[in-house]
């Protein structure tokens, strides 16, 4: 086998692969042996048909499947004895040689880059405790997710609920097919688009009201985003919320058994205090990620980023196969994805570098825990923990997380690290965001 290797591009490269005639048709007859043995045809008994009988009817096949194997068995080989790594599924191309049997495989191959730059990366990391105002704040929360709502015959004011009919009007025509009614809008709840809510204020029932507003640019329906709209709205009923009391009842409802304020609000602070500590490890994974990404400088494999491009869609396309939609009509364009999936393919080579150099693994004891805390939260957490011990594809992905949380340690050691306070509820929306 002779091998060639020419560079393309910084990641591209052609390589011919040249198997001498001797070789193939050495393989080829061995084929048409075995073919000879098995093969049935009228006028001769079974394993006795002439080798130029079977090679005549059967030779142009038996030197396809021969090619094809020696193609998958040398395209290997030839990468192995080249130190070539590729990224991603070659394009191969058998061409005619007069020489032998000859193919051409087009492939990327992985980037070369070094780790030098995170000696440069400064990392933001964010600190803050949960204090009683934190734990006041989630306790009203809780209340207004039970409040009770009753009829009120004063004028519509924030907070309230309001029972409404509307029709909405664009460039002059209807778009919500009529006139929509017994809506229901909790003034105050931000679900309408931006200046709907606010203007149903100081209503009473049985007024009409005409509400000015234009949707925002990134308005799902693309007919009317960023346009101006006027609503016909006419208020059909107005209700007040009314919290529910702090006491015993309300307290054992959550689980509490003991119903007494203190142990609820302990409660409540062991659980915001667990979330603070994951949203704070988000948060700095979040800024070591970025800046990685925008220190370490790395070539990207185009096949690599398609196929990104190709999982990110994903979801998109069996959505629409599930609502039996037409796929192009709801197909998001690739170059709506090419960014963040530019963003992937680096940090996952930049991490898997990493990794590699610093020989990490995936310390037993760290996946346990990490499985242990994730499982703390429900309420049979054994159930959750052999849920992940159960399935070698679910604790690989955990596996994963503690080699990148080890990634991460080793970056915070080299990097410059800036502590910045923060609130709770900064941290907490940040997480979300």
């Amino acid at each position: 086998m002779q091998v060639s290797v020419e560079k393309t591009s910084e990641l591209s490269r052609k390589m011919t692969v040249n198997i001498p005639e001797d070789v193939v048709q050495s393989k080829v007859d061995e084929r048409l042996k075995t073919l000879a043995r098995d093969v049935k045809i009228d006028g001769f008994r079974a394993g006795k048909v002439p080798q130029q009988v079977v090679k005549k009817m059967y030779g142009a096949r038996a030197r396809e499947e021969v090619t094809g194997d020696l193609i998958q068995t040398n395209y290997f080989k030839a990468l192995q004895d080249n130190d070539l790594r590729p990224a991603g599924y070659p394009q191969i191309e058998p061409v005619k040689s007069d020489e032998g049997f000859e193919f051409v495989a087009i492939f990327e191959v992985y980037p070369e880059f070094t780790l030098d730059a995170v000696d440069k990366i400064e990392v933001s990391k964010a600190v803050t405790t949960v204090d009683a105002a934190d734990v006041d704040t989630m306790i009203l929360k809780l209340r207004e997710q039970r409040k009770e709502w009753s009829t009120s015959e004063s004028d519509s004011k924030d907070g309230d609920q309001v029972t409404i009919k509307f029709s909405g009007v664009c460039e002059g025509e209807n778009f919500t097919d009529g006139t929509v009614e017994d809506f229901l809008v909790e003034i105050g709840s931000k679900l309408m688009i931006p200046g709907f809510e606010e203007q149903l204020i100081g209503l009473a029932v049985g007024a009409t009201k005409t509400l000015e507003v234009t949707f925002p640019e990134e308005y799902t329906n693309k007919d009317l985003s960023g346009k101006p709209a006027t609503f016909e709205v006419e208020v059909l009923k107005v209700e007040s919320s009314t919290l529910p009391e702090l006491d015993a009842e309300f307290i054992k409802a959550y689980g509490m058994d003991s119903g007494e304020e203190a142990d609820f609000r302990a409660d409540i602070e062991k659980n915001m205090q667990r979330e603070l500590e994951q949203a704070l490890k988000t948060k700095l994974k979040n800024s070591v990620m970025g800046a990685l990404y925008s220190n370490v400088e790395v070539a990207l494999p185009a096949t690599m980023v398609d196929q990104e491009v190709d999982s990110l869609m994903k979801p998109y396309i069996e959505n629409a196969k599930k609502q039996n939609l037409d796929i192009n009509d709801v197909k998001p364009a690739a170059a709506n994805f090419e960014e963040q999936a530019k963003r992937r393919v680096g940090l996952g080579l930049i991490l898997a570098e990493v990794i590699q150099k610093n020989e990490i693994k995936a310390d037993v004891d760290a996946v346990k825990a990490v499985i242990d805390g994730l499982a703390e939260s429900y309420e049979k957490p054994e159930e959750v923990v052999s849920w992940y011990y159960g399935d070698e594809k679910r604790l690989a992905e955990v596996e994963q997380m503690v080699l990148e949380d080890a990634a991460v340690e080793w970056v915070l050691t080299k990097a410059k690290v800036t502590e910045e306070t923060m609130s709770f509820s900064s941290v907490m929306e940040s997480a979300a965001a």
